[in-house]
């Protein structure tokens, strides 16, 4: 409630309680506008009201029953491959994928265990494609390395480093789900070795040539 009331002095009274359309303000006529056939969100927050939280300054959630809101914005996937997801703890982790799961909305980047965490979401577009929408998160884009799920351990598919292995793990792991005529988006941003045209998703269709298999993985 502490950025309501700063809200309040800057532009007055704001009237409670809203529906859940009114936090995206105009954006929701851009989108109506655009007409996206997917739409997918990175979700800086945990859907919880576990009070356990993390020692790490800045803490977001936001209630569950608040949830709607990305319903009314027609969310159909969120990645959680970032440094807030488990602000408020494994326990607020399980709570997220819950209540978003309830929703209908898929998710990507964080799961109950490294194999949900790391297998990439599938988003059928009718008549059109595909879109598999993968997630990880770096240590140095603050993610604590201690996030990283396991199998057995809720958490964040937290990447070990940016070497050639590496690149080979996110291969290996959109293979679970790819197939022909998919759209991948791959998000993953390193702040620190970040160049102007890296730290957005790379999306691209991987088309069959002559009937071959396609490529193991483009980028």
């Amino acid at each position: 409630m502490d950025y309501v009331r700063l809200a309040e002095e800057e532009v007055g009274p704001i009237a409670r309680p809203v529906d859940f359309s009114y936090v995206w303000g105009a954006a929701l006529e851009k989108l109506r506008d655009t007409r996206p056939d997917v739409r997918i969100v990175n979700l800086e927050t945990s859907i919880t009201r576990n009070d356990a939280y993390a020692h790490k300054g800045i803490n977001y959630r936001m209630s569950p029953e608040n949830a709607g809101c990305l319903r009314a914005a027609g969310v159909d996937c969120c990645v959680l491959a970032n440094n807030h997801v488990l602000d408020w703890g494994r326990a607020g982790l399980l709570d997220t994928l819950a209540t978003l799961e309830n929703q209908g909305i898929k998710t990507a980047g964080a799961g109950r265990d490294l194999t949900q965490a790391s297998t990439a979401a599938a988003l059928d577009i009718a008549g059109k494609a595909r879109v598999i929408v993968h997630a990880s998160a770096c240590p140095t884009s603050g993610t604590p390395r201690s996030w990283r799920a396991s199998q057995g351990t809720p958490g964040v598919n937290v990447l070990p480093d940016l070497s050639n292995a590496t690149v080979e793990l996110i291969r290996r792991q959109l293979e679970q789900t790819r197939q022909l005529g998919d759209v991948i988006v791959n998000e993953a941003v390193d702040v620190e070795r970040q160049t102007p045209d890296e730290g957005n998703p790379a999306i691209e269709r991987i088309e069959p040539e002559d009937n071959s298999t396609p490529p193991a993985f483009e980028e």
